[in-house]
């Protein structure tokens, strides 16, 4: 057994990071798919999560993604009041060159196999009309188009989540919900960040846009001609006078590099497990910047693809995504009044509601633990 095998064994079954109930590692030759559905908590109801498609550099570091991705939505999910826990799925290799309906099909027919412990959806590299080939051999899909009885773009209410969000981080720290007048920097635009400019824009802020895509940042100056481009993520975080910093791109944005050049007074943002390692959240506290922790302001996706299994309703959604700002509230007066970061209280909260919804142990149990 190989070092980084171990590693991996070592996060499931002995690290504070793992806990996993199951990970499942998929392979269909024919059509070239390689995919890992890692099921972290089903203590609330399935394991709910989406499906992300990336060109990872190993097969462990897709593992490892799989993992991180799978216990951030079991927290996502119970801080977002859904009766649902934690999974994550990764398929392996460029979108852009193997995806074909094919391997779409091969992937839901692995995803059925587990009887709805997991209920898959759209996440970085997979879209809409993917859900709908998936859901082709797997009825425990969501994210699918309207035309196909879904609740299509998730996109559109996490962006709004994330401006709560925001809201809530204005109210916190300047005692005003508005965002009238700050500068906020936005990394990454595109599923979910360009239509998080729009919120911005729309009350009045003044916006900062970066991606590694230029057809990304055209999309937006072509429709809002008034935000400032930077020309990468290290420029935009020293950005003068930046208020607020949203990560929207992929993770490990807040790192031992990036937070002592950060001049923003806040980090609220859509991108999942935003936080590199243990401790950035101390070093974000020790440095007096606010963090909103992530799982909780990017849940508006995964209340609106929860909401399509039971037929969806879009303004329903918006009111439960609109609850963010609240619950983005009563984090920040935790982390206070037990005098930790917002991200340990955010943990706290989650955890005791996983915890609450676990059955009792039987009778002698414990003592055989």
């Amino acid at each position: 057994m190989t070092d980084v095998t171990d590693g991996v064994l070592h996060t499931l079954f002995r690290s504070d990071q793992g806990g996993h109930e199951q990970v499942v590692l998929c392979q269909d030759r024919a059509t070239g798919l390689k995919a890992v559905i890692a099921i972290h908590s089903t203590a609330l109801g399935p394991a709910l999560g989406g499906t992300r498609f990336y060109p990872y550099a190993s097969e462990e570091a897709a593992v490892a993604d799989a993992l991180n991705l799978a216990r951030g939505m079991s927290y996502k999910n119970a801080m977002a009041g859904l009766d649902h826990g934690g999974g994550k799925a990764v398929i392996i290799g460029d979108p852009e060159r193997i995806k074909t309906e094919e391997l779409l099909l091969a992937y839901g027919r692995f995803v059925a196999s587990l009887g709805g412990r997991y209920v898959t959806a759209c996440d970085v590299g997979t879209y809409v009309a993917d859900m709908d080939v998936v859901a082709r051999a797997c009825p425990w899909t969501t994210g699918r188009s309207p035309e196909n009885g879904g609740a299509g773009d998730s996109s559109v209410l996490t962006a709004y989540g994330v401006f709560q969000g925001m809201r809530a981080s204005a109210q916190h720290l300047w005692g005003d919900p508005t965002l009238r007048g700050r500068k906020v920097g936005v990394a990454g635009v595109g599923k979910v960040g360009h239509y998080l400019v729009g919120h911005l824009l729309e009350d009045g802020a003044e916006v900062v846009i970066t991606d590694v895509r230029p057809d990304a940042v055209r999309r937006v100056t072509d429709e809002h001609p008034e935000v400032t481009v930077a020309a990468d993520t290290a420029t935009l975080i020293r950005t003068e006078g930046l208020d607020i910093y949203a990560p929207c791109a992929l993770g490990g944005a807040l790192s031992d590099e990036s937070v002592p050049v950060l001049t923003a007074k806040v980090v609220c943002g859509a991108a999942n497990n935003q936080l590199a390692h243990p401790g950035v959240e101390k070093d974000l506290a020790d440095r007096g910047i606010l963090y909103a922790p992530d799982y909780v302001v990017n849940a508006g996706g995964v209340i609106q693809v929860a909401d399509e299994l039971h037929g969806f309703d879009f303004d329903r959604c918006k009111a439960k995504a609109s609850k963010i700002f609240d619950t983005t509230l009563a984090i920040f007066a935790r982390a206070k009044e037990d005098g930790i970061p917002p991200a340990a209280a955010a943990d706290r909260i989650a955890e005791q509601r996983m915890a609450e919804a676990r059955p009792p142990a039987l009778p002698g149990e414990a003592s055989r633990l």
